[in-house]
């Protein structure tokens, strides 16, 4: 930073004039947002505070988003950090600041909540109706679920992710209402394989058949065999 020389017109004694510091660029996630949070009456730090929080929030919903795109287009392997800056608009050096490098983004980005129903308040006739139904309505309306499928299908990584889904989230559903609970494993396994299954042939492959079906026709067929992997004591 340049100092500036005191004003030869001030009188002897006189302390020097300070000329205002020019403050550095922002960096390119604390761009103004298109509509600014309102700060009136705050004072300049809480204003500040105010609206950093939406800046960054809406630089990480553009990495995620990118990073979900580029994972299911070109793999976790062919994908980079730079492809998907460039994706979403921003510098490599950010996405490398709030992920680390491409294994945090990974996770990241293929963070999935199914919010699977409780079984247990309902008749046991109708979980599997229930829980086919739930998936049904989540991949239609969820493409971090279709994005993450197609890297899962291509890669250990994102395999290894829609298991764990599928572990941590899936089994302890099953164990309420499954007659053998130490066989939730297997049976979660089984119920992968149709769930998933159909998945894959309907929203990746697009298998015409598969992808004709009506959602009531959809959930009609897979149920009676979701509901036998889950209440059925034997195979």
């Amino acid at each position: 930073m340049a100092e500036h020389a005191p004003s030869m017109d001030a009188a002897p004694g006189a302390a020097p004039a300070t000329a205002p510091v020019a403050l550095p660029d922002a960096p390119a996630d604390t761009a103004e947002p298109a509509t600014a949070p309102a700060t009136d009456g705050l004072a300049p730090d809480e204003a500040a505070d105010a609206v950093r929080p939406r800046r960054s929030d809406a630089t990480r919903a553009a990495i995620l988003a990118a990073a979900r795109d580029r994972f299911a287009a070109d793999g976790y392997e062919r994908a980079t950090i730079r492809a998907i800056a460039r994706d979403a608009a921003i510098d490599p050096s950010m996405v490398m600041r709030y992920y680390g490098n491409k294994a945090g983004l990974f996770a990241a980005a293929s963070e999935i909540e199914v919010h699977a129903p409780d079984l247990s308040h309902h008749s046991r006739d109708e979980a599997g109706a229930r829980l086919v139904r739930h998936f049904v309505e989540r991949w239609e309306c969820d493409e971090t679920l279709t994005a993450m499928m197609r890297v899962g299908v291509t890669n250990e990584a994102g395999a290894e992710r829609m298991r764990g889904v599928f572990a941590e989230q899936i089994k302890p559903v099953l164990a309420a209402v499954c007659p053998v609970p130490e066989e939730a494993p297997t049976r979660a396994a089984l119920i992968a394989s149709q769930i998933l299954g159909m998945a894959l042939c309907r929203y990746v492959l697009h298998l015409p058949p598969a992808v004709d079906l009506g959602r009531d026709e959809l959930i009609a067929w897979l149920a009676p065999t979701v509901q036998r992997y889950l209440t059925a004591e034997h195979p």
